[in-house]
Parts: C-alpha cells; sequence; structure tokens
C-alpha cells in the first residue's frame, strides 16, 4: 500500500519497452537526432502551435531554467508561499539566476489569489532600484497540495501578468494529472491561457527520467539554448529523453496514466471517507489525497504496510483538528491498482 509518492512509482511499461527499442545503434547526438526532431514536432502538435522544447533532467531545473530565461538584474518572481520552487527546490531558481528572489503570495489551497498577487506586485515598483523588480509569475498545475485552478482562475492570474508586463511560468509536474482533471486540452490550459513557458513534467506519471522546458515563443529558443547548456542539462544521448517522450505521448497514453492516477486518488478519498477515524482534509481534484488523524491512528496503519507521510497544514486550512491530529498526504499513480486501494480500506 504505497503512497508515498507518485515519484516512487516505477516506469511504464510501454515506456520501457520504448527505451529498450531505441538502445541498439547509433543516432545523432544532442538532441539532433531524427527520434528527437520527431518528438519535438509531436509537442507541437499536442500543443496545436510550433514550439521549442528543451529536455532536462528535473522538474526543479525546468523551474529554475525558465526563471532564468527571463531574469533581469534585481528581478523577482512570484509564486504561492508553498509552491515547490520556494518551499522544495533548495534555492535552486535563486542559485541558477544568480540572485534573483521569489515573492511568495498567499491564497488558499495552494491557488495564489489574483488580487494578493496583484498587491505584491505593486510592492516592486520597476522603477524602484532598491526593491528590485518584477520578472515573472508563477502557477503550479496541480498545486502541491492536490488542487487544480480552473481555466477561468488561470485567466485572472495571466490577467495580472498582463496588466504588469510579466512572463507567465507554469510548473507542469503534474502537468497531465491537472489536464484530465480540467478535460481541457494542453493548448486550452497553457498558451490560451496567457502562458509563456511550461515546465512539462513525465517523471511523476510513468517515465523514467523525463522532464521538459516547452517555451510557447520559439524565439526564445535561440537564447535558451545557452542556458541550457550552460546548465548542464543539454544531455548527448538526449534519444533516451525523447525514446520516453515518444512512447508517453503516442496514442493518449500519458493521459491514460493520469486519468487511473487521478481514478486511483478518488477511489482512496472514498475509502477515507468511509473511515470511522479519519475524514478528508479537503476535497482531491488530481492525484493527491490529504487526511486528517490521530497519529496514533496514522502509526498503526504504518505498521501495517501503509506508507504515506505527514503534511503541514496549507494557507487558507481552517477546519478544526484535535491537538493529537495532524494532516497526512497520500499519493496515487499510474502503478496503484484498486486492489491496494481497496487493501487499504479494509485495512482502515
Amino acid at each position: 500500500m504505497i503512497f508515498a509518492s507518485d515519484n516512487w512509482a516505477g516506469a511504464h511499461p510501454a515506456i520501457a519497452a520504448g527505451l529498450a527499442r531505441h538502445a541498439a545503434g547509433h543516432a545523432r547526438a544532442y538532441g539532433n537526432g531524427d527520434l528527437d526532431r520527431s518528438v519535438k514536432d509531436t509537442f507541437s502538435a499536442i500543443f496545436e502551435r510550433e514550439v521549442a522544447v528543451f529536455f532536462v533532467s528535473t522538474g526543479t531545473a525546468a523551474n529554475a531554467l525558465s526563471l532564468v530565461a527571463v531574469n533581469k538584474p534585481g528581478g523577482v518572481a512570484f509564486c504561492h508561499r508553498e509552491a515547490h520552487m520556494t518551499e522544495d527546490e533548495a534555492g535552486a531558481p535563486e542559485y541558477f539566476t544568480g540572485g534573483a528572489r521569489l515573492c511568495r503570495v498567499d491564497g488558499p489551497l495552494g491557488r495564489m489569489s489574483p488580487a494578493e498577487l496583484d498587491r505584491a506586485v505593486q510592492r516592486y515598483p520597476a522603477e524602484f532600484v532598491h526593491s528590485g523588480r518584477p520578472m515573472a509569475i508563477s502557477v503550479t498545475q496541480a498545486t502541491e497540495v492536490g488542487t487544480v485552478y480552473s481555466l477561468d482562475e488561470l485567466d485572472a492570474v495571466a490577467s495580472v501578468a498582463r496588466r504588469h508586463g510579466l512572463p507567465f511560468h507554469m510548473d507542469g509536474a503534474r502537468f497531465a494529472n491537472a489536464l484530465v482533471s480540467l478535460e481541457a486540452t494542453p493548448a486550452e490550459m497553457t498558451w490560451k491561457r496567457g502562458v509563456d513557458m511550461l515546465s512539462f513534467g513525465g517523471t511523476k506519471n510513468g517515465c523514467w527520467c523525463a522532464e521538459a522546458v516547452v517555451l510557447f515563443d520559439p524565439a526564445m529558443a535561440a537564447e535558451f539554448a545557452f542556458i541550457h547548456k550552460r546548465a548542464a542539462q543539454l544531455f548527448s544521448k538526449a534519444r533516451f529523453v525523447s525514446a520516453q517522450f515518444e512512447a508517453y505521448l503516442q496514442d493518449g497514453l500519458w493521459l491514460e496514466t493520469a486519468r487511473h492516477a487521478n481514478a486511483m486518488a478518488s477511489r482512496l478519498a472514498d475509502a477515507l471517507r468511509a473511515g470511522a477515524s479519519v475524514r478528508l482534509a479537503w476535497e482531491p481534484q488530481a492525484n493527491e489525497v490529504f487526511a486528517i488523524m490521530g497519529q496514533d491512528v496514522a502509526e498503526r496503519l504504518q505498521r501495517r504496510g501503509a506508507v504515506f507521510y505527514p503534511w503541514h497544514a496549507p494557507a487558507g486550512f481552517d477546519a478544526p483538528m484535535a491537538p493529537d491530529e495532524s494532516i497526512y498526504r497520500f499519493v496515487t499513480s499510474f502503478a496503484t491498482t484498486p486492489e491496494e486501494v481497496d487493501a487499504f480500506r479494509a485495512l482502515l
């Protein structure tokens, strides 16, 4: 009963087969092979416009280098106060940008409030040299607490970005989970909402190690190529990332795996609702479920083989909890089975 993280899951068999299929023979290096070009064309087809795609090793690299691409001296980027880039990337965005700062913006359950965002941007007038100046806005989709920005909510954030002339970045480590939750197209959830740059995640959704930066303005590619190389993210054998993305994107596999993970989260939420000693902290929208329970209950479940972690109460969470209660996170993936969830339900 592994609900620790979708990072714990292995690779989807079709993706492993894709890697094996492309392991033999020779191909041009550094992303210049036929397979690399074909996969990048697939990205353009999926997003319904020409895009520039750069493979990177981690979501942290994707986020940090996206900010590097739009960095300014004295730059300030705005994200939710509990976004991955400010809570879980050990200062990588600040490090790679050479000193840009992250301004943490409030908003309930992982989503920035557009009004709070607008006020935060206004605290840094571009002409006031002492405070620094705004450089970008970033949203996490799906968020760190399993919620999803609706298309209207993305429009509201994009409106703030446009009003202040700021590039709009999306951290899509769980991009596919958010996409199928909204029943939207990739274009509808990104550039049609005003998104300029996307950290496109595949690793959490069945890939072995496949992440990418997608630039919706291909003119940015010439400069980004040097950022990419200098940050040690230009793979010599890029075909092994392309092989993963080829299988991942073929015949909608990436959407199928995301739908399965989300469905298992819904099934798990039902199990938690039925438990006498636990309750949902808030309704899940993607593949993460958060529950409230006493520490003794959590420890008993963990001793019986359930793997999950405690989580801090996010901004905007105000449900009452007893002194001995905490919030715990459960994450499902393409590899989670109904039998695994049902076994947990029986344990509850």
